[in-house]
């Protein structure tokens, strides 16, 4: 999706739809986990490739999300866990909030840390 400009192609500028879509995808994490992402996935992979890379991006940190829950769960046992656990769920509630920001003014936004497993 690009548009032909006097110096070559730049991509389009997100639609308020493709905008709104990809806000629900980063910011419903929050409060769904990984349900919108995966939800904004399958229905709008095939119309946008911003909601596309948005909605990847956004499915890719909850599961990152879920590994990092996983093992400070288990560290729970060594105390450690008692401390991550918050920590875990206040930065990523940041970085959501960051990246429904980010993709309301229509910028990509990339998390910096996510294990990138879809493509």
């Amino acid at each position: 999706m690009s548009v032909e400009g006097v110096s070559g192609a730049y991509p389009a500028i997100p639609t308020s739809d493709e905008k709104t879509m990809s806000m629900i995808a980063h910011a419903g994490g929050i409060f769904f986990g990984f349900l919108p992402a995966l939800v904004v996935y399958l229905m709008k992979k095939d119309d946008s490739s911003f909601v596309k890379t948005e909605s990847t991006e956004a499915l890719n940190f909850q599961i990152t999300l879920m590994i990092a829950y996983m093992v400070a769960s288990v560290l729970v046992f060594l105390l450690i866990g008692l401390l991550l656990l918050p920590i875990i769920w206040i930065g990523s509630v940041i970085l959501m909030v960051m990246a429904a920001i980010a993709v309301n003014n229509g910028q990509d936004y990339r998390y910096p840390v996510n294990i990138r497993l879809i493509k």
